[in-house]
């Protein structure tokens, strides 16, 4: 992922090309901070129940992020029982890590708009409080 330059042009200071599109989704998003917060792992039904997400959405969902090589999926027995643990990966931490930077941007950006301390006074139409 590249690192915003300081000096970006006016016409892209909004563009926000780190927002990852596989992690931007919303049930995605909450399983990689599910994950990063649990750095052991979680059984597939923990991950589920957090994320409120039914079986076939988070296996879906799981699919994206596997392919993506964020997530790590592996099989284990736990008390004679099948089990499918969760793992975020090196890499998913760093592409998580990475994805939240540039959210704090896009944070700022709209706070400093909806302040009037923007260079182009409500460049997206947010609303003053």
């Amino acid at each position: 992922m590249k690192k915003r330059s300081s000096r970006v042009p006016q016409q892209q200071r909004f563009a926000y090309d780190g927002l990852d599109r596989v992690i931007h989704e919303r049930a995605r998003l909450g399983m990689l901070t599910s994950l990063v917060a649990h750095r052991q792992g979680l059984a597939f039904g923990d991950l589920k129940r957090l994320c409120g997400l039914t079986d076939g959405n988070l296996s879906r969902h799981l699919q994206v992020l596997q392919a993506a090589k964020l997530v790590d999926i592996s099989k284990r027995f736990a008390s004679n029982r099948p089990q499918t643990l969760c793992r975020i990966t090196p890499l998913g931490r760093k592409r998580y890590l990475e994805y939240l930077a540039v959210l704090e941007q896009v944070i700022v950006d709209a706070a400093a708009a909806v302040d009037g301390k923007s260079d182009n006074k409500n460049p997206r139409g947010l609303a003053h409080t």
